[in-house]
């Protein structure tokens, strides 16, 4: 005698139909559902649930608060996407994803939207080399740590938080430091080329460059400052 459990994809594809109202009821209250065959032949069901965390519904909260737009792409059947989906406050789902699908429906979603993907398993790895910026957790497999373009050390979804707002404060930082050399170039080299020489004002070489090293200490702490902050 053999057991095996089940998908209910595996069922479908063996031609096996199951209908049966209390599975059906279980499904719609967030459960995945495997069966237990015995010869091939379905004796049993087994209803498994996922356990939100905590981290996740913070995690979610503070991106949406930023503007981020929080997707959900599973193989899980839609009853328990939604459920999960309503628990975290998601903006939308895509269920019922099987794993050579999830790089496809990245690209799809990629149409509207730049996508960040978060990823841990061997069948996230695809869709996360897909994606403008792929995430993977650190306690994840090595295939998606490897493609993956950022590897948060923890295992902790509100890391995802602090690594965008470590690259808007550290982009602003550069637009700054970018704005004052501008600047500064616009108005020092005129000046050192005596563009204002009929006026009596030239910039001497040793004032330029004390001038030039100063703009480089501010620069410098400029940067520095993005650590504080």
């Amino acid at each position: 005698k053999e057991y095996y459990v089940v998908s209910p994809g595996y069922l479908s594809e063996q031609g096996i139909d199951l209908n049966n109202n209390e599975i059906e009821k279980i499904k719609q209250q967030g459960k995945t559902i495997v069966y237990l065959l015995k010869d091939n032949i379905p004796i049993g069901a087994l209803a498994l649930a996922d356990i939100i965390r905590e981290e996740s519904k913070e995690a979610i909260t503070k991106l949406k608060e930023m503007g981020i737009k929080c997707m959900m792409l599973t193989g899980d059947n839609k009853y328990v996407a939604q459920w999960v989906a309503e628990e975290l406050g998601l903006d939308d789902y895509i269920a019922e994803v099987l794993p050579h699908e999830k790089a496809n429906k990245v690209k799809e979603v990629q149409k509207k939207y730049k996508v960040a993907m978060v990823g841990d398993g061997i069948n996230d790895a695809p869709a996360l080399a897909q994606a403008d910026v792929g995430i993977a957790i650190g306690s994840g497999t090595d295939v998606a740590v490897e493609t993956a373009d950022i590897v948060l050390v923890r295992n902790d979804p509100r890391d995802v938080v602090d690594i965008l707002n470590l690259s808007r404060r550290t982009y602003k930082k550069m637009f700054q430091n970018l704005l004052w050399a501008t600047g500064y170039n616009s108005f020092a080299i005129p000046l050192a080329a005596g563009v204002l020489i009929n006026y009596g004002i030239l910039l001497s070489p040793a004032m330029g460059a004390v001038l030039m090293s100063l703009s480089t200490v501010i620069v410098a702490i400029n940067a520095r400052l993005l650590k504080k902050s």
